[in-house]
Parts: structure tokens; sequence; C-alpha cells
């Protein structure tokens, strides 16, 4: 973290307050770094508890007359935002490899799945929808009334910094309520790419607000009284964090958390297939996805394919999410390349067998970057590192099936 005498020929990302990016005041800033390169692409602030107080202010005073406001009136938003996201697919998928690492095809297909929610959010009418029923007993009739909460908050993760943000302010805004985001600290531009064309769409000053910043940021969403709901998505620890001081602060709260997918591989499954589709789910993303697959448990015949499986995996090119034909492209970050071989390395200590060893890939033009290659351990088992630990890098842990 940097000091504000920091640099100041490199870009800063802003606040989003009462319709208005602005600049921060704070004296705590993070770097945000390309994981290919190491370039300092902007500077992100730590924002200070009065901003993130105006934040909220600004989204309970919006919330006054939005919640008001007719539902084609706000559909008709979200019309106009899928239409500047469509027109500027290109822009965001660069920025979003430039700051994430992931491949330009993968950073469209990030923003194409956030697009699909706006898409859904622009035809909200329909889900507003109350119901009525008669005469559920004697001379009663019930009915039920949909109605905003008020000020929401989301806090979203560094591994899809488009779709996910797209997945929660949309649908709280076409439903009446008012939004404060806190996208991830180690990629925001993409976010806040996409917060800039939300306003040239026109959702109105305060109804979204952006702030920035890391645990105090997250706790301040968690403690403020006039924040209704939270909605987060990230790692289980943090998650488990969230749920827990949201919830016993009156909120209404859900947690995506970190996942630890499993495959198992029957005798009569297709071969070629079930083979890149391993390849694909554990290594693709370099494996930061949510549904990344690190651990495969092989039956019976299965065991034999573990040399093909590691030449399918030899055949993925590891390299800057920037250039041609790259299957796997850095990590997000130093600390994440160094926990990613902190694991490989106690799997060797747990007695797992490396049988694709991927650290310190050669990736000419990109020295510097956060590169880890396919890593296939086999002979792994429950209570070793490599099978319990949510490791969220290209790791694969092969178990042999004993029944």
């Amino acid at each position: 973290m940097n000091a504000s005498t920091a640099n100041q020929t490199i870009p800063t990302v802003k606040l989003l307050i009462d319709g208005k990016f602005v600049e921060s005041t704070t004296t705590q800033w993070r770097d945000v770094v390309n994981p290919a390169t190491q370039e300092v692409l902007a500077r992100v602030p730590f924002a200070t508890p009065a901003e993130i107080d105006a934040a909220v202010a600004s989204g309970k005073e919006a919330f006054k007359t939005w919640k008001k406001t007719p539902i084609g009136t706000r559909a008709r938003i979200f019309l106009k935002l899928q239409q500047l996201i469509r027109e500027n697919m290109g822009e965001l998928a660069a920025l979003l490899t430039a700051e994430q690492g992931k491949t330009l095809p993968d950073a469209e297909g990030d923003v194409f799945r956030g697009l699909e929610v706006v898409e859904h959010a622009a035809s909200i009418g329909n889900l507003q929808l109350g119901e009525l029923a008669n005469n559920v007993a004697g001379g009663v009739d019930t009915y039920t009334i949909l109605q905003p909460l008020g000020v929401c908050a989301g806090i979203t993760p560094f591994n899809f910094p488009a779709m996910i943000p797209l997945w929660m302010f949309p649908m709280a805004i076409a439903t009446g309520n008012t939004f404060v985001l806190k996208p991830s600290e180690q990629d925001p531009m993409v976010t806040m790419r996409l917060c800039e064309l939300a306003m040239e769409a026109g959702i109105p000053a305060g109804v979204l607000n952006v702030i920035h910043g890391g645990e105090d940021a997250v706790n301040a969403i968690c403690d403020h009284k006039d924040i209704k709901a939270v909605s987060f998505v990230g790692s289980t620890k943090v998650g488990t964090h969230v749920y827990n001081r949201a919830t016993l602060a009156g909120k209404r709260a859900q947690c995506m958390m970190g996942a630890k997918n499993h495959a198992i591989v029957m005798p009569d499954a297709n071969k070629e297939q079930t083979l890149n589709a391993i390849a694909g789910a554990a290594f693709g993303a370099a494996g930061q996805r949510c549904m990344a697959l690190p651990v495969v448990m092989l039956v019976g015949e299965t065991q034999k394919w573990i040399p093909e499986l590691i030449a399918k995996a030899q055949t993925l090119k590891v390299n800057a999410g920037t250039e041609k034909g790259t299957d796997v492209g850095p990590v997000i970050s130093c600390a994440a390349l160094a926990r990613v071989e902190g694991l490989i390395e106690r799997g060797i200590a747990d007695g797992a067998k490396l049988e694709l060893d991927g650290r310190k890939p050669n990736v000419p033009g990109f020295e510097k970057g956060n590169f880890v290659g396919p890593t296939i351990f086999s002979g792994v088992k429950p209570g070793m590192a490599v099978y319990d630990q949510e490791i969220f890098g290209p790791v694969l842990a092969l178990v042999a099936a004993t029944t």
C-alpha cells in the first residue's frame, strides 16, 4: 500500500458518490498491477469512513424517489445499459485482461455472463408481479406485494470483476433498491467502466454508488445501520465473516463462498471428452474460477489415463492473456503465485506424486509475470494440503478410488 505522495502520473480509480466520480481524500492506496507484466495500471483508494458514510447516505436519500419510480422507467435504463455493454465489449474485455490476467476470450465471456443478467433486469416487470389468492378461508383473501428494501450492498471478488458486479447491482436497482458496490481492490478498473456505462444509461444520482477498500470497508458495510442487505462472493473465510457480522447487525445476507469441486470419472466415460473437460475445468483461467476443478477421483480403468491427461495438459499454452492462442494466463498477484507454489511444495512434502510440475514456466517477453503452468499430482489422499485447501490455481489432485 502506498502513501498519498506516490507517483501522481499513475491514474487513480475514483469513488462514485451521489452520481459523481470523485477523488478520494484517503492516505491509503493500493496499486492495480498487470499480473503478466507487473506494470502499475492505476492506484485504488481505500475509502475513508466519511466517504463510505456519504455513499450510503446518498443511496438512502435516492431511495425515497427511486422506490416510487415506475417499473417501466427502471427497465428502460437496463435496455440502454445492455446496448452500451455490447457496443463497448472489446474495450471492457481488454481492460479486464490487463488488470486480471485472463485471456481475451475468457474476458469477453466474463462480460457476457454479466450482460445476460442486465438483459434479465430489463424484463423486470413480470418478475415484480405479486399474488392474489381468493377464499383461502371463509371470507378471507390473501395477497402479496413485492417491495424494495432500501440501500443494498455488494462485495465482489477479483476473479470475475465484470460478471459478478453485473449479477448484483442491476437486479437490485431494477427492483427499486439503491446500491453501494465494493469491487475487488485488486482489479476495480473494468467494474468502474461498467459503472460509467450504467450512469450513461440513465441511472439517477445516488442510486448506484461505489466505494473501494479492504477489510475496513467490508466491516463498514456489514455494520452500517442504513444498509439493509448484503451480497458477497469470495473466499470461505471472508464470506463466513461477512455473513455472521451482517446478520448480527440485522441485515439480510447472501454469501457465495469458496467452492471445492470434485469430479468422479467412471470406467464407461468417453475418454477424449473427459480428458478435454478435465483439462479445461482444472486449468482454464489459471484455475481461478469458483467452478474450477482441483480434485478428480479416478475409478477403475480410468486410473490408467494419467499419462494421457498429462500429455493433454502439456499442450496448453501458458502466456499473457493478450497473446493469441493462450490457454493459461497468470494468477492475479505475486502473493497468489507464492501461495500456489507453496501448496505444490506441501503436496510433495505430504507424499503425493508430482506428475507434472508447472512452476516457473518459460514465458518469453513476460518474465516478470505471475505464471504457473498446469500442475498434476497423483496418489493424493484426504488430509493432504492439495486435497483439502481452496487452491485457486492450476493445480489438479488425482485420487484413486479404493472401492
